[in-house]
């Protein structure tokens, strides 16, 4: 079974912050967390420094190859550092491909 994961720590959200699933919006400094299991990535965040993960809002999502998932990982920091309460990008795989 093939797994690759990703992690990018230090991430300042833009106004109005990031959604999970578990908080609804997170705002302030956050770590990302991608990991792939050969078929779906699943997304998570958490406060840096704090122990508990969240599931971002749209996670997992379906990614046909491990540089699929990391291109996938690169969009998420990019949509926490850009804000706007939103999840996962729904159009992640248009932009990165």
């Amino acid at each position: 079974m093939a797994w690759a994961s990703w992690t990018t720590t230090g991430v300042f959200t833009g106004s109005a912050g990031v959604r999970s699933n578990e908080l609804g919006v997170m705002t302030g400094d956050l770590t990302v967390h991608t990991t792939w299991d050969g078929s779906q990535a699943y997304v998570a965040v958490q406060y840096s420094g704090a122990s508990d993960w969240y599931t971002m809002s749209g996670s997992p999502v379906p990614c046909r190859s491990e540089a699929d998932s990391r291109n996938l990982h690169q969009a998420v920091v990019e949509a926490v550092r850009a804000g706007g309460a939103q999840g996962v990008p729904p159009d992640w795989n248009a932009v990165t491909l």
